[in-house]
């Protein structure tokens, strides 16, 4: 049906549609997913500008560039660009792409709503952007929009807030049509333990953003009745409570974190295989590793919340429960190296970027162990510290394997393939900058410097100039990126079924699945 629906939308009774309308109106699942690969390209960089903006704000002490007010709208719309215009429309954007070739379905089980939440996410990327231009300025209490603060925002709050509902509609709508295809349109005999692990992953994410978006509706409309109609969900003096908002918000924030990572887990697992001519080791403990991880993002959301005065017990639950989502977060590392050891490993790019990642998400995971402890965290919370452990999870866990990924499938979107030289200047560029642009930051929050704060006390002027240093090295290296990207896009030398240097050699396909190649499923039973 979906097949046909594509087929039939992409002509009309005088012929194929061309330019503007094809692209507005198209369901055909390649188109959609190279939209959301597009926005989220052009929304990376607005982030990006964004955080080049906070970098060189706070390359020494003293108020250079920008009022605070602005400062703290900067901290803002960076977080929630990055994360729901960047980040997330990149995965559905690989999501579309690909999940119906590894799962051998014509198209996605639902293709006009497919367009549809294309046009809510680019509706509401836009809104939330406009906030910037409106009287009082963007929002500026931070991607978590706490109470009292957030309430004195400007004329823009309702704005804010009518987009987080447009982008959390276009999610729920991408979701329930990834978790529709692939219950409903795998190949016969593809069962769910022959998935590809990139399709695991997208299917509990599905699960997730179904679960969580809803709560965050939730909460920001409390903000909004709160703000406008006199209601006092969070404000104390009408009975109300700012830490309810903390609660209601975390719980969704953990899980989205996890949506985040998730899809990063499944591209890490369909990458390693590939260069190292092996089949992804402990293929089971990945899927049930994953699935403990997504039902454990449900029950540690108040470890971010260890300062507000909970009580001992609840400190304590909070602090176990989020130290044991190392255990299956470290089988999954333990997973990549294992398939790594002993394979007949090469080094192109998707390759490169994916060992950089599973080296770095493990140091922020380090990172966030230390956090998980309540006493400790009482010192390291709202410092520098936080800031650079959630960007080394991140910034090399989700934006590094993107870029992976990207590497990786470019040249079947395109029938190209990229320049290689190139794309290795590219990821040791990026590399070594991420690394000078964040590991600063650990020693700033460990000396007690506060977050989102425009200016600072000069002794943490020397790892905030370095710091600054890495982040134009890094958003600069991006441009390297972009420009193999358009070039790849217009042409160059053909890609061929063996894309990557040894394929042929050992007998693997270049987009290998995991656990199985497609020719293994078994044979469906006849129709009598």
């Amino acid at each position: 049906m979906s097949a046909v629906t594509s087929a039939h939308d992409e002509h009309d009774d005088h012929g194929p549609k061309k330019g503007f309308m094809r692209w507005l109106t198209t369901t055909n699942h390649k188109d959609i997913g190279t939209m959301y690969l597009v926005f989220a390209l052009v929304m990376f960089f607005v982030g990006g500008a964004m955080a080049l903006v906070i970098r060189a704000e706070l390359f020494e002490p003293g108020l250079q560039f920008v009022n605070p007010q602005f400062f703290n709208s900067m901290t803002t719309m960076h977080a929630l660009i990055m994360i729901f215009g960047a980040v997330m429309p990149a995965f559905a954007g690989f999501a579309n792409w690909m999940i119906p070739m590894m799962i051998g379905a014509p198209d996605m089980a639902l293709p006009r709503m497919n367009n549809m939440s294309f046009w809510l996410l680019v509706a509401g990327g836009v809104l939330l952007f406009s906030t910037l231009f409106m009287e009082g300025g963007a929002p500026a209490a931070g991607w978590t929009m706490y109470p009292p603060l957030v309430l004195q925002t400007g004329n823009s709050l309702p704005f804010a807030i009518f987009s987080i509902h447009l982008l959390g509609v276009s999610s729920i709508m991408a979701a329930i049509n990834i978790v529709a295809t692939i219950f409903n349109m795998r190949a016969p005999g593809m069962g769910l333990m022959k998935m590809p692990m990139f399709v695991w992953t997208w299917l509990i994410t599905g699960f997730l953003l179904i679960a969580v978006m809803p709560v965050f509706a939730g909460a920001v409309t409390m903000l909004l009745t709160d703000r406008f109609f006199e209601t006092s969900f969070f404000d104390a003096a009408g009975g109300g409570d700012p830490v309810l908002y903390q609660h209601i918000f975390w719980f969704f924030g953990h899980p989205e974190v996890y949506i985040l990572i998730l899809p990063t887990f499944g591209l890490a697992s369909t990458i390693i295989p590939v260069f190292a001519r092996k089949p992804l080791f402990g293929y089971h403990s990945m899927v049930y590793a994953t699935i403990v991880i997504a039902f454990l993002s449900f029950v540690v959301w108040a470890h971010h919340m260890f300062t507000v005065g909970m009580p001992i017990a609840g400190e304590l639950f909070f602090m176990y429960a989020t130290m044991l989502v190392a255990v299956p977060t470290g089988v999954k590392v333990f997973n990549w190296i294992a398939t790594m050891w002993k394979g007949a490993m090469t080094f192109e790019t998707p390759m490169l970027f994916t060992v950089a990642f599973v080296v770095l998400f493990t140091l922020g995971g380090f990172s966030g162990l230390m956090l998980a402890i309540a006493p400790a965290d009482f010192q390291y919370h709202d410092s520098y510290f936080i800031v650079a452990h959630f960007h080394y999870v991140l910034v090399p866990g989700t934006v590094f394997m993107i870029i992976a990924g990207t590497y990786y499938w470019l040249p079947k979107w395109t029938g190209h393939r990229y320049n290689e030289k190139l794309a290795k200047v590219h990821f040791w560029m990026s590399t070594i900058s991420v690394n000078v642009l964040f590991f600063p930051q650990h020693f700033l929050g460990l000396a007690g410097m506060p977050r989102r704060i425009p200016d600072y006390a000069v002794q943490f002027a020397e790892f905030n100039m370095i710091s600054s240093v890495g982040g134009f090295l890094f958003g600069f290296s991006q441009l390297i990126f972009l420009y193999i990207i358009i070039k790849t896009i217009r042409g160059g030398e053909k890609a061929t079924g063996e894309v990557w240097e040894g394929a042929k050699k050992h007998g693997l396909e270049w987009t290998l699945p995991s656990p199985v190649p497609y020719h293994t499923f078994e044979t469906p039973p006849k129709i009598k």
